[in-house]
């Protein structure tokens, strides 16, 4: 159901709130790139200091502002299992065409708390359900055995975000599901030898800059034009680095807003702007890709 090139969408704010007019603008500006789908209030999304009126606010914004013309995946994963059952709920009322569920973070669960955690909301919604594994954030791994069961026990867990930056765990993960698991890279530089060995694509944060050319990387790769693939990875490969040379989503946002994607750049405390000296080499990769003037 997903693949290929999924933005993970940073989330604009003006004086406080959600910023309605430069969010339209980044969905129109992804529909018309090519640009598969949306995930909207993820780790990019600043997800962590949105209220929850403003996450369901900024759910209900998407899929308004889409329009039915691209797939919106809702990021409503919880440490707290109440809470991920709540936020998905809404989504679904919003009419949100699949859920992005992080891994539960900072309590540090056992396997089987991840299982019983995932369980519980696989049988509250009927949306299709991406499990995002990013033990850098969360302090702990969904084992592949773990995320095999769930994939096997319930319908709507269709795939997973895999972002321990571990290329080998997609043929480990394909070996205990089946091939058509929906398998998405969660760091850029990896996506291209990730779909080399079976993932369906990637949840990009340099999309949010380049949606056209990551696209087609991710287009391409999948036909199994792999040489052509790796022409668009080597070209990007800058990128792809200076986009976390501070924590995510400080790099992309500042980038967005020198590009005029958005009009403010507001972010919420503990994040904040980036060091002078990171922001000049920002701009000088930018530069080299014509993206800034």
């Amino acid at each position: 159901m997903f693949k290929g090139s999924l933005v993970a969408l940073i989330t604009p704010f003006k004086d406080g709130s959600i910023d309605r007019n430069s969010l339209k603008r980044l969905i129109d500006f992804h529909v018309e790139n090519g640009t598969d789908a949306i995930v909207v209030a993820g780790t990019t999304g600043e997800s962590a200091t949105l209220t929850f009126s403003e996450h369901e606010e900024l759910i209900n914004l998407a899929v308004e502002y889409a329009n039915k013309r691209i797939p919106i995946v809702a990021g409503t994963g919880a440490n707290a299992t109440h809470e991920a059952i709540a936020l998905t709920k809404a989504a679904e009322k919003a009419g949100a065409d699949g859920s992005l569920q992080i891994v539960p973070y900072y309590n540090k669960p056992t396997q089987e708390g991840i299982y019983q955690h995932f369980k519980a909301i696989a049988e509250e919604t009927n949306l299709p359900l991406i499990l995002y594994n990013i033990p850098s954030r969360t302090g702990v791994d969904m084992l592949p055995e773990t995320f095999a069961r769930l994939f096997a026990d319930f319908p709507n867990v269709i795939g997973l975000k895999e972002a321990t930056g571990k290329v080998d765990r997609v043929s480990e993960i394909i070996s205990l599901t089946n091939p058509d698991v929906v398998i998405l890279s969660g760091d850029d530089a990896l996506t291209l030898p990730m779909i080399a060995v079976g993932a369906k694509g990637v949840i990009s944060v340099a999309n949010n800059l380049v949606p056209k050319d990551i696209a087609e990387m991710c287009r391409l790769a999948l036909d199994g034009k792999i040489e052509e693939a790796r022409k668009i990875h080597d070209k990007y490969w800058k990128l792809f680095k200076v986009l976390f040379i501070e924590t995510n989503p400080i790099p992309v946002k500042t980038a967005a807003y020198l590009m005029k994607l958005i009009d403010d750049l507001e972010m919420r405390l503990p994040l904040y702007y980036m060091k002078p000296e990171n922001e000049e080499k920002l701009k000088s990769v930018l530069k080299e890709y014509n993206l800034l003037s």
